[in-house]
């Protein structure tokens, strides 16, 4: 069972989530926001399960239909090129959690590379599901080059710079955290 201060982290998160996505820059075929900054942390604040559970509920809202993916919501969502970062949001937040519970001396380097091995998820995810619906769904004849250069390369100095923000941060805070628990 949930303790009331968990499920309001939880919601917290998966809220902070769907602001990061209206906080955006539109760049064609993936824009850029600040969801993975508010994922990132709710892996290395709220740990592996409880940050997974906030992105599968800001995941699982958006596809009930509200509004709060980059480009919309509903059960539709799912054919649009971009889903598969959603989908690595969750992944990425459990593999930042389960890393970070392991972490006794928090310092940056440690916090860098588990944010960085949860940033590799999105992409990895994202990157496959652009490819994929744009070849498959839209029949839009795209190369692997094309979803990797669009879906990673014109992002990745924008999400090391947003990790190097989470891990100067978290420095600062998980221990501060930690103490209260």
């Amino acid at each position: 069972m949930f303790k009331t201060r968990e499920l309001i982290l939880v919601a917290l998160f998966a809220a902070l989530t769907a602001i990061g996505a209206f906080i955006r820059i539109p760049i064609p075929y993936v824009p850029f926001t600040l969801q993975f900054l508010f994922c990132a942390f709710s892996g290395l604040l709220l740990g592996s399960k409880l940050g997974a559970i906030s992105q599968i509920i800001y995941v699982g809202i958006g596809l009930l239909g509200f509004p709060i993916f980059t480009q919309g919501g509903g059960i539709s969502y799912i054919f649009n090129p971009t889903f598969g970062y959603l989908l690595g949001f969750i992944v990425a937040a459990y593999v930042i959690g389960k890393i970070s519970e392991n972490i006794k001396n928090i310092r940056f380097i440690k916090c860098f590379f588990t944010v960085l091995v949860g940033l590799f998820f999105v992409y990895l995810l994202g990157v496959i599901y652009l490819y994929g619906i744009y070849n498959l769904y839209l029949g839009h004849k795209v190369s692997l080059y094309w979803a990797f250069f669009y879906g990673f390369v014109i992002f990745i100095l924008k999400d090391l710079t947003l990790c190097i923000i989470i891990s100067l941060s978290a420095i600062k805070i998980i221990p501060v955290l930690r103490k209260s628990l």
